[in-house]
């Protein structure tokens, strides 16, 4: 690769100053990046045809698939988002299937939300993946649409309607730009008005039926938050919940009346259950609970006769609920194996369940409870990929160093791409860290596995899904020991004797990312290469810049940056001190629109080791933020990722 100073003048140098070993780097001009074939330009989209061996990475990535399924009220009608025309868009069909209809046109949808009416929907959008949304109505038939809420460049996060859909309840950095504050806006006029400042994170959730109080979310870390009672008229606040160790509440589900809530909590436990709080006695009633699992979705039906949840077991999703009448379980329909996501019509006993795995990119199912009628409304579309070719993985549990168990999802190439040998492999990363590694429809993994490649998705400690002492052994000053599981699972690998372990790469985005970037300076000679999406490399520097929900979460996370002793460490920590260490080819992607993690933490990155001649590769998309949304981008992405992991994998 080209050494910097071969395509740049001695001021543009003076002004993209590099570390030196063991350093951060100083604050550097990155606004007229140097290297123009970092900037993709992505051509036609032209898949391999149907059938080849092994499949072109165009078509895994053409398959189509529904999600963030919302049923109107009446249960008639679905609206989904697909990302068919190249970015997400609002679709919209009948409950019971049939053909869709394409409802908006503009930029890439990322909310919606039915009216308690079912006139029509508010959508929300941003601006080329800033993430500072402004929200719009839509007509169900498409035929009308307005702006409620303009850009203004504030955060915003939806919170819910009132009974009559004539207001919104929402949380906005307007004041402060760093703060969450909660608004009520009237959804005809677009005015809004403060009704509580807040200080970090404080989010507007669910808006009592037929009342004035709103649920509110205080952030306490990635996994915790306290709940609070927001009285919407008057602007007094009561807090329900903030115990000495933080505990998480969420997927809240008002009773009809009113006088209580469903929700799940791990308040005094490790894992999530279901339970019940009661306005008038302020108890906590647990409903459902389930050893050793975290039950992770909650759906309450529009008479509150029928509750529904999915558990987390082994990373797969599993169905249940009660007839709460009679206490009785419900026969649940049996679905295809994979994740679920549960939601009810407002007005009708009519649930939408959507369906991810390994085998599908996204089909949404309803289930009529009278009638007891299960039906695909909105199938997903495999691109001309034979489903059985697809490959689910095996769940695995083994020891760190330390004697902690970790975990992870192995895949193993089958059939023709199996040469006699064995296969090498990708280590992937997830981000948050608090997300869990689970079987979803992967379109990368299963183009790796037809090469002939396996793929660890690793569970990592700070991972969620294991209980709430687990997802916590990354916090703070224990962050290394993360980085670490990393070496430890490839040797738990080699030892188990079915993949390459002297032939892996590592692979992750956002904090993954950051795992990628610090795991090849740590132990440089690990991986044989390594794949950086929006990561991480001065933490220092990120935690000062990141968005105002991040910052709001971080204090607990990672610790306060603005004491001397957290600061040092941080300098410590972050994967530009090491940079000068990594001997692994690399390649990175991030978006200049990158509010979360701004693009110039990849960009200091590419610059140290070019300096130092080490092979990288560079996506800096100029249209993206901390995801990639344009297809015609997402293409030429993983068509690139997947031809640089083949090439220094030796896997062709």
């Amino acid at each position: 690769m080209r050494k910097i100073s071969s395509c740049l003048s001695l001021v543009a140098l003076a002004t993209l100053a590099l570390p030196g070993p063991g350093a951060l780097a100083e604050p550097v001009d990155l606004a007229d990046w140097p290297y123009a074939e970092d900037i993709p330009r992505p051509g036609p989209v032209t898949p391999g045809l149907a059938g080849e061996t092994p499949t072109d990475i165009v078509r895994f990535l053409l398959t189509r698939g529904a999600g963030a399924a919302a049923l109107s009220p009446d249960g008639e009608s679905l609206v989904f988002r697909n990302n068919v025309t190249g970015l997400p868009q609002l679709w919209q069909v009948g409950a019971r299937g049939g053909w869709p209809q394409q409802l908006t046109f503009g930029p890439a949808v990322t909310l919606h939300r039915w009216l308690p009416d079912g006139s029509g929907l508010l959508y929300a959008a941003d601006r080329q993946g800033d993430e500072r949304e402004a929200y719009w109505f839509i007509s169900a038939d498409g035929t009308e649409e307005r702006r409620i809420l303009d850009f203004d460049g504030a955060f915003r996060v939806f919170g819910d309607f009132n009974d009559d859909g004539s207001r919104i309840v929402y949380s906005s950095t307007l004041r402060t730009g760093m703060d969450f504050d909660i608004h009520v806006a009237d959804v005809t006029t677009g005015e809004s008005t403060l009704v509580y400042e807040g200080s970090f994170g404080y989010y507007a959730d669910a808006w009592q039926p037929g009342g004035s109080l709103v649920l509110v979310r205080e952030v306490r870390g990635e996994d915790g938050n306290d709940l609070h009672l927001l009285d919407v008229e008057t602007g007094e606040l009561q807090t329900l919940f903030a115990p000495e160790v933080p505990s998480a509440y969420s997927n809240f589900a008002w009773r009809p009346d009113g006088t209580g809530f469903y929700l799940l909590t791990n308040h005094e436990r490790e894992f999530n259950v279901v339970a019940h709080y009661a306005l008038a006695t302020g108890t906590l009633e647990i409903i459902e609970e389930v050893a050793g699992r975290d039950i992770d979705g909650l759906a309450l039906s529009p008479d509150g006769r029928d509750l529904l949840w999915t558990v987390n077991d082994g990373a797969w999703s599993r169905l249940e609920g009660r007839d709460l009448s009679t206490g009785r379980p419900l026969a649940v329909p049996e679905l295809p194996r994979g994740l679920y996501g549960i939601s009810f019509a407002s007005a009708a006993p009519v649930l939408a369940i959507q369906v991810t795995g390994p085998d599908e990119p996204g089909a949404i199912w309803t289930w009529h409870l009278d009638t007891e009628v299960l039906a695909e409304a909105a199938p997903s579309e495999l691109a001309g990929i034979a489903r059985a070719s697809l490959i689910a993985p095996e769940s695995l549990a083994f020891p760190a160093s330390d004697g902690v168990e970790i975990y992870g999802l192995l895949y193993l190439p089958a059939g023709e791409a199996v040469t006699g040998e064995l296969p090498p492999l990708v280590m992937n990363v997830h981000g948050g860290p608090t997300a869990q590694a689970r079987p979803g429809f992967r379109p990368v993994f299963q183009y790796l596995l037809g090469r002939g490649i396996a793929v660890l998705d690793l569970n990592f400690r700070g991972s969620t899904g294991y209980g709430k002492t687990f997802a916590r052994l990354d916090n703070q000053r224990l962050r290394p020991n993360a980085v670490r599981d990393l070496v430890d699972a490839l040797a738990f690998l080699r030892e188990d004797g079915r993949v390459d372990a002297d032939r892996a790469a590592v692979m992750g985005g956002s904090y993954g990312g950051y795992l990628v970037n610090d795991v090849l300076g740590r132990y440089p000679e690990a991986f044989a290469a390594g794949v950086s999406f929006v990561g991480v490399s001065d933490w220092v520097r990120a935690l000062e810049e990141a968005a105002p929900a991040l910052q709001a979460s971080d204090r607990i996370e990672y610790g306060d940056i603005n004491d001397p002793e957290m600061r040092e460490f941080f300098r410590e920590l972050s994967p530009i001190s090491r940079v000068d260490r990594i001997v692994a080819p690399m390649l990175f992607q991030h978006g200049v629109n990158d509010p979360r993690d701004p693009v110039t933490e990849s960009d200091r990155m590419v610059l140290a080791l070019r300096e130092r001649g080490i092979e990288v590769e560079y996506l800096r998309h100029p249209d993206e933020g901390h995801s990639v949304r344009r297809l015609e981008n997402r293409v030429d992405m993983y068509r690139r990722v997947a031809a640089f992991l083949t090439r220094h994998l030796d896997a062709d």
